[in-house]
């Protein structure tokens, strides 16, 4: 069984690959939609043990050593990655695939009795461009087949060269469930198709989200629809003014000194007509 969990791939500036979780067992064809083609390819390569992830588990059959994935699992039409060339004929495409299976399993390099064998005749005079989507996929994982080890099949975009899902679909059903090899079978496709019932999975679908903050509920006395009335700052106290203290010749004057001042007065009063009657007696 293929498990992965929180398998996630740094980009230069956005994840190559946003956290994605899966599963699937021999036996089985799992469809994984996503919009971008870079995020299908980066999980069609890590799926299949030609990327090493950044974050998260992957596993095969209980062991998560890369190496072993990658000998247990074949890529299939991965743009820019390992899609045929299209100058290039059938023959060459089946004798270039043949030499990278180990020789004690592919027998002799030559593509025709292949073909033979494997009733692609009517092929072998065709340039790759030439060939119907179909043909084009059942030609494609049949080489990938070759190699007895091969137990995960993981097929990259096998949409983009048709947009009938039959021409794609049938084909990776019969290999899922073939009770003589049985296979687990990923297909990373732009959109599930309309009809498709079977295992399926998105990419990103575990990335965390923050929690968004909580609202505060309105009043009860506020009426559904009714804007919520803004809240006004509580009013600031007025800073208290000092008071400077009056000069003392302004201060109010007091019982004490206007009796002082009274008797200072009259003695001077006094003082004056004495004089003045010591002034008349001289005369």
């Amino acid at each position: 069984m293929l498990s992965v969990q929180q398998l996630q791939i740094n980009g230069r500036r956005d994840d190559l690959l946003p956290a994605t979780s899966l599963q699937v067992r021999r036996g089985e064809l799992l469809l994984v939609a996503g919009e971008g083609q870079d995020q299908r390819t980066a999980l069609a390569l890590a799926l299949s043990g030609r990327m090493k992830p950044s974050n998260g588990v992957l596993s095969w059959d209980n062991t998560t050593k890369t190496k072993k994935i990658r000998l247990a699992s074949a890529l299939v039409d991965s743009p820019g990655v390992n899609e045929p060339e299209q100058h290039l004929s059938v023959r060459d495409l089946v004798t270039e695939d043949l030499s990278l299976i180990p020789r004690r399993y592919r027998g002799a390099l030559l593509s025709k009795p292949w073909l033979k064998v494997n009733s692609f005749e009517d092929l072998a005079g065709l340039w790759i461009e030439q060939i119907p989507a179909a043909r084009r996929l059942e030609l494609l994982t049949a080489l990938a087949l070759a190699d007895p080890a091969t137990d995960l099949l993981v097929v990259d975009s096998p949409d983009r060269h048709s947009a009938d899902a039959s021409s794609w679909l049938p084909r990776l059903q019969a290999l899922a469930s073939d009770a003589g090899r049985p296979l687990a079978v990923v297909a990373v496709v732009g959109a599930l198709p309309e009809n498709w019932t079977g295992p399926a999975a998105v990419i990103g679908n575990s990335v965390s989200h923050p929690p968004e903050p909580e609202t505060e509920p309105a009043p009860a006395h506020i009426k559904r629809g009714q804007a919520r009335p803004t809240p006004t700052a509580p009013a600031q106290p007025r800073p208290a003014v000092a008071v400077e203290p009056k000069a003392k010749h302004a201060a109010k004057p007091t019982p004490e000194t206007c009796g002082a001042a009274e008797t200072s007065a009259a003695t001077t009063a006094a003082a004056e007509t004495e004089y003045e009657n010591l002034q008349r007696t001289a005369k």
